[in-house]
């Protein structure tokens, strides 16, 4: 039940969902759980890549034992996990959970779930900037699925190629300007599909239903997209977005 602790077998679950690269939200639904239930019982027990069903359960009812034992005793704050560094001193863990969450709100706002991971990590990387091979690290998938996620997210003006000065890798990066790059590329296609419907109420003729469906669409997109542009023009002057200087690596 909703309200009752984890069992092994919920874990199991959960470590299996994982395994299949399922949201959080869905891993929920399966084991009948709360999203926040799944999210807090992986990030507590090694993140997405580390999460081992065995070892949470043995933890978590261990926990439970010491509670009623023993009194709670002061513990002294954790170093910094290695490998941090490159993350600013931040717990890998904390990383991994802003990651997961970016990517189950990427793609409930229609992004595919390898495109959203790609992006997500771009976006918790201080320097905004991954090599594929860092990447396929970072995300354990393969090349080829990275490839394919970066010709997309170049496609929709998210990210963009850099070479790397100190090699010859290329790396892949977001800047602090993506969200106004990404918002006029959208206008741009926008206006195509606009151009379209007003062809196509010429063809068909504007005074037929068809013909002027198609005029009005053409219209209405014309003018909000107008609005829009506008808009970001404005708030992108108001607003100059700026990252503090980061390094150039961070595997």
């Amino acid at each position: 039940m909703p309200g009752d602790r984890l069992t092994l077998q919920d874990r199991q679950r959960i470590a299996a969902g994982l395994r299949e690269e399922l949201t959080y939200a869905s891993i929920g639904r399966r084991i009948g759980r709360p999203t926040s239930t799944v999210t807090r019982e992986v990030m507590r027990s090694g993140g997405p890549r580390g999460y081992d069903a065995e070892a949470a359960h043995r933890a978590a009812t261990g926990h439970t034992r010491q509670r009623k034992t023993t009194p709670p005793k002061p513990t002294p704050s954790p170093s910094p996990p290695p490998g941090s560094a490159h993350l600013g001193g931040r717990d890998p863990r904390l990383v991994d959970e802003v990651g997961a969450q970016s990517v189950e709100l990427m793609m409930q706002a229609g992004l595919p779930q390898m495109m959203a991971k790609v992006l997500a990590a771009l976006f918790t990387t201080d320097s905004g900037s991954l090599t594929s091979a860092e990447l396929v690290r970072r995300l354990h998938v393969s090349p080829a699925s990275i490839s394919k996620a970066i010709g997309y997210l170049e496609n929709q003006a998210l990210i963009k190629r850099e070479r790397d000065p100190h090699s010859r890798a290329e790396r892949y990066a977001i800047d602090d300007d993506v969200a106004f790059h990404s918002i006029m590329a959208s206008a741009h296609a926008q206006t195509q599909i606009a151009e379209a419907c007003r062809i196509g109420a010429r063809n068909l003729g504007v005074t037929t239903p068809a013909g002027a469906r198609l005029e009005n669409t053409s219209q209405f997109l014309l003018h909000v997209i107008d609005d829009l542009v506008r808009s970001v023009e404005h708030w992108h002057k108001v607003y100059p977005t700026h990252s503090p200087e980061a390094s150039t690596t961070d595997d």
